[in-house]
C-alpha cells in the first residue's frame, strides 16, 4: 500500500502582542505547549514577519524621520508622505517602478517588493498617532530565522526549521500571497534537474520554490488582517531539511525578464 503524503498546518494559538526585546523562541515554545502541539524532527515553524520585526525593534515613528530632497520630490509624484518615502529609499538598493500610489523596489536583502516591505497595518506605537507608526522588515531575516531556530532546537532537542514570511504581490498576477523572506534549516529552492518523471523523462530546468510554496500554504492559516495567528506549525514538509538561504529564491538581475 502506498504511504499517504500529508502536510499538516496548525495555527499556534495564544501568541501575545509582541514587544521590542521579546524572546520569540520562548514565546513560541510556550504557545506550542498551550496549543497541545509537540515538536518532531523535520517540523517547520512559519512566522509572520511582523512579530519578528516587532521583537527586533523595527518600529519607526515617521515624525522622527528627516526626508531627503530626493524623497520629497518622489513623494510628491507618489502621493505619499516624504518621511515614508525616505524610509523606503533607505531600505532599498534600487527603485524599479513607480506610479502614483505605488513604488516597487529591490529591498536591501535582494527581493523585489512594494514599499520595501514597510507596513502600516496592525501597527500600534507606544505614543502619538498610530497613523505615524510604520514597521520595517528585519535587518537580516535569514539571521533572525537562524537565531530562533537554534534557540528552539536547544529547548526541544529536535531538528527544526524556521521560515519567516511576508505578503507580496507578483508582477504577472493579481493578489498577494505569503512569500519567504528569511529561512533557516530548510531549502529555499529544490533542484529537480536530472530526476525522472513517471515516463522516464529527465527534468532539465525544473527547480521548485519550496520555501515560497510553504509560505503561501501557511499564509492561508495565518490570514491577512485581524486573525491574530502569526505562527504556524508545519509537519510533513516533503523535502529534506538542510541549511538554506532566501537568496536561493532571488532571480539574478540578468535573468529577470520583468526588469
Amino acid at each position: 500500500m502506498n504511504q499517504v503524503k500529508r502536510l499538516i498546518l496548525s495555527a499556534v494559538t495564544g501568541i501575545p502582542m509582541i514587544q521590542d526585546g521579546d524572546n520569540l523562541a520562548d514565546i513560541i515554545y510556550q504557545a506550542m505547549l498551550n496549543s497541545e502541539l509537540d515538536f518532531e524532527d523535520g517540523d517547520v515553524l512559519v512566522l509572520a514577519q511582523k512579530i519578528v520585526s516587532k521583537a527586533e525593534g523595527r518600529l519607526v515613528n515617521l515624525n522622527t524621520v528627516t526626508p531627503s530632497a530626493k524623497a520629497i520630490e518622489l513623494a510628491a509624484y507618489l502621493e505619499k508622505r516624504p518621511e515614508l518615502v525616505e524610509l523606503i529609499l533607505q531600505e532599498s538598493s534600487e527603485v524599479l517602478r513607480t506610479r502614483p500610489g505605488t513604488i516597487i523596489v529591490q529591498h536591501k536583502a535582494g527581493f523585489v517588493c512594494a514599499n520595501a516591505g514597510i507596513d502600516h497595518s496592525n501597527v500600534k506605537g507606544p505614543w502619538g498617532n498610530d497613523d505615524d507608526w510604520v514597521l520595517l522588515l528585519p535587518e537580516d531575516s535569514d539571521r533572525s530565522a537562524e537565531r530562533i531556530r537554534k534557540n528552539l532546537e536547544e529547548k526541544t532537542g529536535k531538528q527544526l526549521a524556521v521560515l519567516i514570511i511576508d505578503s507580496h504581490g507578483r508582477a504577472w498576477r493579481n493578489g498577494v500571497l505569503g512569500t519567504a523572506i528569511g529561512l533557516s534549516g530548510m531549502p529555499g529552492l529544490v533542484d529537480m534537474r536530472g530526476t525522472e518523471d513517471m515516463n522516464g523523462y529527465k527534468m532539465r530546468v525544473t527547480t521548485i520554490g519550496a520555501a515560497d510554496e510553504l509560505a503561501a500554504a501557511a499564509s492561508l492559516i495565518m490570514g491577512q488582517t485581524s486573525e491574530g495567528t502569526p505562527v504556524v506549525h508545519a509537519r510533513g514538509f516533503p523535502y529534506d531539511l538542510r541549511e538554506g538561504s532566501v537568496s536561493e529564491l532571488i532571480r539574478d538581475k540578468e535573468r529577470d525578464m520583468f526588469r
